[in-house]
C-alpha cells in the first residue's frame, strides 16, 4: 500500500479532467527516496503530453510513503543481540 499526501491548494484546477462520471486529478508519483522525512515518493500533477513536450512540469503536490506492514517490518528487523561466532571456536562448544 502507497499513502500518498496531497495539498490540494496547489492543484492547477484548469488541467482537471471532467468525464462522465466526474472530475478527475491525474497525479504521477515519481520515486524520489527521502531520508530525512521517510518518503518514498513525491506526487506530481501530470500534464498533458503536449505540455510535457514544450518543457512544462506539473506542479508538486506532495509526497508518498510505502507502508509495510506490521508483520513484514518485524520479519525484516536483525536479532536484537545477534551471538558473534569465533572462527577459532568450533560451532558445537559453548563460548563461554
Amino acid at each position: 500500500m502507497i499513502n500518498v499526501r496531497i495539498n490540494v491548494s496547489k492543484i492547477d484546477k484548469e488541467k482537471l479532467y471532467h468525464g462522465a462520471k466526474g472530475v478527475y486529478l491525474n497525479v504521477c508519483l515519481i520515486e524520489t527516496p527521502n531520508n530525512e522525512y521517510g518518503n518514498d515518493y513525491i506526487a506530481i500533477q501530470e500534464l498533458p503530453k503536449e505540455e510535457r513536450d514544450a518543457g512544462a512540469r506539473g506542479a508538486v503536490l506532495g509526497n508518498a510513503k510505502k507502508l509495510v506492514p506490521l508483520e513484514e517490518r518485524q520479519s525484516a528487523k536483525p536479532p536484537a543481540n545477534p551471538v558473534k561466532t569465533n572462527p577459532e571456536q568450533p560451532e558445537d562448544q559453548i563460548p563461554f
